[in-house]
């Protein structure tokens, strides 16, 4: 993408800034996400299939991200009928500086990871536009976290992200499958139960 700055890093097209928030950063983020939680409790999702998916999670924003027997979607309310909180100041200031865009995110999507959750290999597709990238922010716990290419199947490489890390997924890497292997459980004192947040913000129209 065009961030103006430059990544730690960059694996199979995604670009990592590590250590992109600093602890006071990362404490004012999780406090705003909390106020998130407040107005838009998390909920356990499950797959189109009618599998519970093993990570929680909420939204902020014009679109919060649905996953259920319906499928994969974005709707503009929480299961409970309330509109989405709007997305966090400390969220869209991380969008600002790295995304290398002038269009504002439209979805923050939350999602906890306890003791043993993970993520399967999966693409970033349900939004209206591909040219817009997805940034996503590790708070907590320490994560494995696995990128692949655009197709299923294939070679696959693997980073551990910790808390503060940034990844830009955008470009060529826009629909690599990618998830989360295993959390390191405890590797992380920001959250004072243990466990990751990952927050991603996205363009959906």
């Amino acid at each position: 993408m065009n961030s103006p700055l430059q990544p730690t890093l960059t694996v199979r097209g995604f670009d990592v800034f590590k250590g992109f928030l600093g602890p006071e950063a990362q404490r004012k983020l999780v406090a705003q996400l909390r106020a998130v939680g407040r107005a838009a409790p998390m909920f356990a999702p499950r797959t189109a299939s009618g599998r519970a998916m093993s990570v929680r999670m909420t939204s902020a924003g014009q679109y919060g991200w649905l996953s259920d027997r319906a499928g994969y979607r974005y709707e503009r309310q929480h299961p409970s009928g309330t509109d989405w909180p709007p997305i966090p100041s400390a969220a869209r200031a991380v969008w600002d500086a790295l995304a290398g865009v002038t269009r504002a995110p439209q979805s923050c999507l939350v999602n906890y990871y306890g003791e043993g959750a993970r993520m399967g290999l999966h693409q970033d597709r349900d939004e209206a536009d591909f040219r817009w990238p997805v940034v996503s922010v590790s708070l907590g716990d320490d994560a494995l976290f696995r990128v692949g290419g655009t197709t299923r199947g294939g070679r696959t490489d693997s980073i551990w992200l910790s808390s503060g890390d940034v990844v830009v997924i955008g470009g060529t890497a826009r629909l690599a499958f990618h998830g989360v292997d295993r959390i390191r459980f405890g590797s992380s004192a920001l959250l004072p139960r243990g466990g990751r947040l990952n927050v991603t913000l996205r363009v959906v129209d």
